[in-house]
């Protein structure tokens, strides 16, 4: 077992949540109300779990609100904030956040998804199998909103398929990253940069690895899915 406690976490917060705001209009994605709490206190409660220590928000969008609601202290977490004055994309919110970053590889995790996995597992999978990088796969009965990826039997990943070219069941990126610090040093700095599709393709050559998990898995990016995220936690 590796020991979780020395690993950074950090949380992609900063998106404008354009998509969401006929629902959500007067706060970040994150902060957005589910079973009378903010959204990003399920996945913070999966950090805990994991027994990690250190977390870093990359903010953006109302920024403000995320440390008027969290402030510095998460229970057992500690919290930073790393926050973008331009729109940096997932990746470039990343590379912002470098600094932050205290571990030899960070678990990062997209703000508006969730899957229920422990990521303690994801983490000693990551470890054993000597990645540099890896994605979380959850499998869902369609593909077309996420994209599908394909992986081999070694759990390598093979290639990415564009969202909305089939409709089929698949494997989809699940939005929880685990990266050496030293690839996330390769992201040019203050440019807005896609860790989906600037990054990742990319790194299909150097051996991409794809965690598999069987789990309920979530995304509240849109007004439909986002109407079904209190039954979703309910039913876990």
């Amino acid at each position: 077992m590796h020991d979780h406690s020395d690993i950074t976490a950090v949380l992609l917060a900063g998106g404008l949540g354009t998509r969401l705001k006929p629902v959500v209009s007067d706060k970040p994605k994150i902060l957005a109300d589910i079973c009378d709490r903010p959204f990003v206190t399920f996945l913070l409660d999966q950090l805990v779990l994991a027994d990690i220590k250190d977390v870093v928000l990359c903010t953006g969008y109302m920024a403000d609100q995320v440390y008027e609601k969290l402030g510095d202290v998460y229970k057992s977490l500690k919290l930073t904030y790393s926050k973008e004055d331009t729109p940096l994309d997932t990746g470039g919110a990343l590379r912002l956040a470098l600094p932050h970053i205290k571990s030899n590889f960070a678990l990062v995790m997209n703000g508006d998804s969730f899957i229920n996995v422990k990521f303690a597992g994801y983490i000693d999978w990551f470890v054993k199998n000597k990645c540099s990088a890896s994605m979380l796969l959850a499998f869902v009965s369609d593909t077309r909103r996420f994209g599908k990826v394909l992986v081999d039997e070694s759990g390598r990943v093979i290639s990415f398929k564009e969202k909305g070219s089939n409709s089929n069941s698949g494997w989809i990126n699940a939005g929880a990253y685990l990266i050496k610090k030293s690839l996330i040093e390769t992201i040019p700095e203050e440019t807005p940069f896609s860790l989906e599709r600037d990054f990742f393709p990319k790194l299909v050559e150097q051996g991409l690895c794809g965690f598999k998990f069987e789990g309920d898995f979530i995304d509240i990016g849109t007004p439909k899915t986002f109407a079904l995220a209190e039954d979703f936690f309910l039913s876990i």
